[in-house]
This record gives structure tokens, C-alpha cells and sequence, in this order.
């Protein structure tokens, strides 16, 4: 992890200037006179100098109004009432709080940038007999690359030769090992555990898997929630208002009532340690923060805090079917010939057809033909969106698709009932018969229902596929509301109406596979891409990314959402509570500096640590 010395060696600085300024703090008090002053200075100087220089820095670049500013003019302030143990103190806990802000922050941004493991060092290519190390970033499409055992894979490719299980988990979030043979696609990031695998390279590493994910968790922070944007509005305003408070406290009170102008001084100084909003503003954004690293945990990776908040407040999750709720392993299931054709007719006919295609539908019904597909025979060819295909092979016209080519190219059929995808043939334009398509639902989908419908969340689903299909999967799963036979743009439509319809306040939530989806993924509130191992289409398309493909993990998602929001709001409220009640007694004289130094330092720390909650998955 590229940060990690860095921190490590600003952590360390910050102790030993927080020892050393205690060291110097202890020894002024049993010193007299010009000593015991500069001791204390000393220690100020040691424990808040880059206070003081950041202040200035911001007074240079015209941002005179923030914590620093507060934190410099109270306590030299307070130096200059003679208050010195105070404005020591001041600083040395600030620190304190600041270090302790650092390690929550790290702990927190560790959760996500855990993934920077997945980073792969080098990638080992052959030369003369010898493996070489390279950098990743040197290598190009259609070089070929050998993954040891214990090494990560460290670009997209095409296993050629080997075989090994490859741990996922850094993308997953799941400890199952999957198995890499010759044909099978390598995704960079994930870790060879006992194997030998060569791998043809087929996207450079900018374009890589793991290029895209880095690049998803370091922008993680760059869209932000409401609550963010609020609070840095809050902050813009409160801290110039308490300032101005201040310096109308230390100096109209002696002018009206004659007392001591040393006393309202010293009460506006106080009145200022309370005031710096540090609290509100570090632990807001580090909530949020901690939402999203114990999010990563799980392999669910959130784009920003504003997604995270949308999230937290769904009225209606919908989902695709195939490849979300079902496994997306299509099978043929049943073939119903007409009279004078017969059930291989039918398979081979449409296996022709669909030879170009790459759809799940068309790789089930070459797999059931079984043999060898005689493309030069192939003439043709035209693909109809939403509807199926045509294409000639051997003088004979085909047509495989749904009831709407039927329709739409006039063929008299007779329309099928059976539960899943019905694919019709039609042969030089006669009807010769149907193959049924079945697809079997992922284990924890009903699961996935039952627990949205537990959290008062309405389900829907959008689907192509035909009416029996789509009903026979959605009874099954008890979904609120199903429609079938969709367009892409007809998903996008019936998203849209769902939106118009919602109950202000309320989000809705789109889950697909991310690559016949990405409209639906873009045009919803949030979009979250299901399955998303190697799917560029997923990564750049959704607000939500789920590594692995598990529709279970949507409702434990708007479960750390919520999760998330309620300890944001806690934070809000009692940094705010709690600022409002100090600030009132340091007015009128009821509070010490070191009061004042909890209400600052004790606060934010308190906060942050209520923060950290967040990081927890479960």
C-alpha cells in the first residue's frame, strides 16, 4: 500500500513532538520566572507550531475561518492573559485528539485500500527458457505471461496452459477458490494458491480489472453525501458567526457592566476552544468513510457517500432476472417439434442460427447441438434485437427467436405455455417447432426477497424473457410486481414510471448484471452491478459494485447504509448538542479552559470513535 510509510512516519513525528512538549510542559512547572515561561512556550511552540503555520497559510489564501484559526487565536490568547499551563495543554490535547483522528481515519481508509493488495508487483514473462520480472503496466495485449504458486495474476487474459485454484477473495469478499484450466478467463487481482497457469494477456493494465477497481476505491470519496455537503456549508458559515461571538463577548459585557476586561477576555477565549467545529467536521465525512471500507469488507464496493446515503432509504429494489436472481446456466430443456421435423431438426437449426451469438440462450443451444457448426455454410445473417435471429444455411431460411418474430415475420405458430424461455423455429418460413430454455434460480435469491420485504422494501422485476418464464421465477421468489418480455428500452421506461410514482425522499434501486443493463444501471437512483467479476460494463455503468454474485448482499448493503446514516446523525446531533450547551456556560462564565478542551478535543474523539462503528459488517 503506497501510503502506508508515509503514515506511518507522520504517526510517529506526532508522538514524539506530543512526549516531548509533555516532557517540557512537566518540567516548566517546577521552574520560576522567565524559565517557567519559556518552558511553557517551548511546549506550545513544540506541540502547536503547524497549528499556527496552517492557520497562516489559510489567512494568506484568504480561508481565514477554521479550526486552526480558532485554535491559534484562543490560545495565544490565553498567553497572553498569562493563562500558560492552559494554552499548553490546549494544544498538546489537540494533538492527542488529532493523532488519534489519523490512526481512526487509517483504520478506516485500510478497510477499503485493502484492495490495494490486489496490486499486482510484477508479471513473470519467458525469455530464453528463463522467467523475467516486468512491470505490468509494460505488457500489451497478446503477451503471454506465467502466474506461479502464491503470486497474483496480474493482468485480464485467457488461461492457455495449467492449472490452479485461484483465491477471489480480494474482489469477493469470498473465500471460495475458483478453478483456472486452459480456456477459462484469469482476472487480475486474484492469487494463484497451488498451481501453475500461462496466460495469454488480453487488456493492458490500464484497461485491467484490477486497474478499474484501484481506480474505483481511490475516487470512493469524491462524490459526497448530503450530510457532508451540509456540514461543510455549516461549518463555512458557524465558524465566522462564533468568531464575531467572541470578540463582542470579550469586549460589550465590561463596557455595559464595567467589570473586568481580563475576565470577559478570558471567558471569549474559552468561548473559542469550544467553538472549533472539528468534531463535526472530521466526523461526518470519517462515518461516512467507515460506511464504505465496512461496505468493501464484503466485497460491495460504493462509488461515494452520496450513494451510501440514497441507499440507506430505498422504497423499491428492482431486479433483472437472468444472471441476478438466476444463474444465468442456461439448459435446453424440452424440444417440441411439429409434424415432419424432428427434436435434432430443431437443435441443430437453431444452433446454426445462434452460432455468432454470445448470449447465454445461444451458447445453451450450441452446447446441446454437440457437434462441430460448419460456418462457410453460414449466409445471411441478421439479428433482431429483443426479438431472435435469421440466417441461411444450406438454402434453408431460419428463424429462432421469441413470439415477436413470429409476429413480426408472419409465420403461423402456435404459442407455447411451458415455464421458461421458449425459443420458435421457423424453417423457409414454416413453423417446425419450439425449444424450451430453462434457467435455475441462485440459492440465496429467495433469501435476498424475503429479507427486503422484512425491511418494508417493495421488489420488482424486468425481464425479456417471456411471460411463463418470468411469472413461474417471480411466484417462486414472491416478487411484488413482474414484467416480461422487455426491450431494453422498455426496462428503462418501466423504471422511469417507477421513479415518477415514489414517495418523495425514497430512492430506487436497480440491480442487473451491468452489461445488458447499463441504461437501467444509469437511469436509476442507485444502480448496482451484480456479479461483477471481470465486467468493465459493471464497473463503469453502476453506483454500486457487488464482486461476487450474491443478490443476498443488496439488503445487507442498505443494511450498513442505514447503519451508516444513523451514526452520521448521531454524530450531528451530539457534536452539536454538546457544542451549544458549552459554548452557553463558557459565555456566562461557567467553564473552565479545560472544559473547554473536552468540549474540543474529548469530543472529536468520542465522535470518532462512534465513527468507527461503521467499519462493522455485521
Amino acid at each position: 500500500m503506497c501510503e502506508h510509510h508515509p503514515r506511518s512516519e507522520k504517526d510517529n513525528t506526532r508522538i514524539i513532538r506530543i512526549l516531548a512538549a509533555l516532557c517540557i510542559f512537566a518540567t516548566a512547572f517546577i521552574l520560576d520566572g522567565v524559565f517557567k515561561i519559556t518552558g511553557f512556550a517551548a511546549a506550545y511552540l513544540l506541540a502547536g507550531a503547524d497549528v499556527l503555520y496552517k492557520a497562516f497559510l489559510h489567512i494568506k489564501r484568504g480561508k481565514i475561518f477554521d479550526e486552526n484559526f480558532l485554535m491559534g487565536i484562543a490560545t495565544l490568547g490565553a498567553f497572553a492573559i498569562k493563562e500558560f499551563p492552559e494554552a499548553v495543554m490546549v494544544m498538546i490535547l489537540y494533538q492527542i485528539g488529532e493523532y488519534f483522528q489519523d490512526l481512526a481515519l487509517e483504520k478506516s481508509r485500510r478497510s477499503i485500500t485493502n484492495l490495494m493488495d490486489i496490486r499486482p508487483d510484477y508479471a513473470n514473462i519467458e525469455l530464453d527458457g528463463q522467467l523475467v520480472k516486468k512491470s505490468p503496466a509494460e505488457l500489451h495485449a497478446g503477451c503471454e505471461i506465467v502466474v506461479k504458486s502464491g503470486e497474483k495474476i496480474p493482468l485480464d487474459g485467457t488461461v492457455i496452459d495449467g492449472k490452479a485454484a485461484v483465491d477471489t477473495s480480494a474482489l469477493t469478499g469470498e473465500s471460495v477458490l475458483k478453478e483456472l484450466t486452459p480456456g477459462c478467463t484469469a482476472i487480475s487481482g486474484c492469487i494463484n494458491t497451488n498451481g501453475y497457469l500461462k496466460i495469454r494477456v488480453t487488456k493492458e493494465y490500464g484497461e485491467s480489472t484490477v486497474s478499474k477497481i484501484l481506480k474505483l476505491v481511490e475516487h470512493a470519496q469524491s462524490n459526497k453525501a448530503k450530510s457532508e455537503k451540509f456540514i461543510t456549508k455549516f461549518a463555512s458559515y458557524y465558524t465566522p458567526i462564533v468568531v464575531f461571538g467572541a470578540i463582542l463577548l470579550a469586549f460589550l459585557p465590561p463596557i455595559i457592566t464595567g467589570q473586568p476586561l481580563s475576565t470577559w477576555v478570558f471567558r471569549a477565549l474559552t468561548f473559542l476552544v469550544i467553538s472549533c467545529p472539528c468534531a463535526l467536521v472530521i466526523s461526518v465525512p470519517l462515518g461516512f468513510f467507515a460506511g464504505v471500507g465496512g461496505a468493501s469488507k464484503q466485497g460491495i464496493l460504493i462509488k461515494g457517500s452520496n450513494y451510501l446515503e440514497l441507499l440507506s432509504n430505498p422504497e423499491t429494489v428492482i431486479f433483472d432476472k437472468t444472471g441476478t436472481l438466476t444463474k444465468g446456466c442456461f439448459e435446453v430443456a424440452k424440444v417440441v417439434p411439429q409434424k415432419g421435423y424432428t427434436q435434432d431438426d430443431l437443435i441443430k437449426y437453431a444452433a446454426y442460427a445462434e452460432n455468432y451469438s454470445s448470449h447465454p440462450i445461444a451458447l445453451s443451444l450450441k452446447k446441446a447441438y454437440t457437434k462441430d457448426i460448419d460456418q462457410s455454410k453460414l449466409t445471411d445473417i441478421k439479428e433482431f434485437t429483443g426479438q431472435g435471429v435469421c440466417a441461411v444455411t444450406d438454402n434453408i431460411k431460419i428463424l429462432a427467436g421469441n413470439s415477436e418474430l413470429m409476429n413480426k415475420q408472419g409465420i403461423n405458430y402456435s404459442k407455447a405455455d411451458d415455464a421458461g424461455t421458449i425459443v420458435y423455429i421457423a424453417l423457409n418460413m414454416n413453423y417446425a417447432g419450439y425449444i424450451v430454455i430453462s434457467d435455475k434460480l441462485k440459492e440465496d435469491a429467495k433469501e435476498t426477497i424475503l429479507k427486503l420485504k422484512q425491511s418494508n422494501i417493495k421488489t420488482v422485476m424486468l425481464t425479456g424473457d417471456s411471460p411463463s418464464a418470468a411469472f413461474a421465477a417471480g411466484k417462486e421468489l414472491n416478487i411484488d410486481t413482474i414484467y416480461s418480455s422487455l426491450l431494453p428500452a422498455d426496462k428503462v421506461s418501466k423504471t422511469e414510471e417507477i421513479i415518477n410514482t415514489k414517495t418523495p425522499g425514497k430512492s430506487v434501486i436497480f440491480a442487473g448484471d451491468g452489461i445488458n443493463d447499463a441504461p437501467v444501471l444509469t437511469r436509476a437512483d442507485i444502480g448496482i452491478a451484480m456479479g461483477a467479476l471481470g465486467s468493465d460494463a459493471a464497473i463503469e455503468a453502476a453506483d454500486i459494485v457487488i464482486m461476487d454474485d450474491k443478490p443476498s448482499k443488496i439488503p445487507l448493503a442498505v443494511k450498513l447504509a442505514r447503519r451508516t446514516m444513523k451514526i452520521v446523525k448521531q454524530n450531528i446531533v451530539f457534536t452539536i448538542g454538546i457544542k451549544l450547551v458549552f459554548l452557553g456556560l463558557g459565555a456566562i462564565g461557567l467553564m473552565t479552559m479545560w472544559g473547554a478542551v473536552f468540549a474540543d478535543a474529548g469530543v472529536a474523539l468520542l465522535a470518532v470513535l462512534n465513527s468507527l462503528r461503521a467499519l462493522k459488517t455485521v
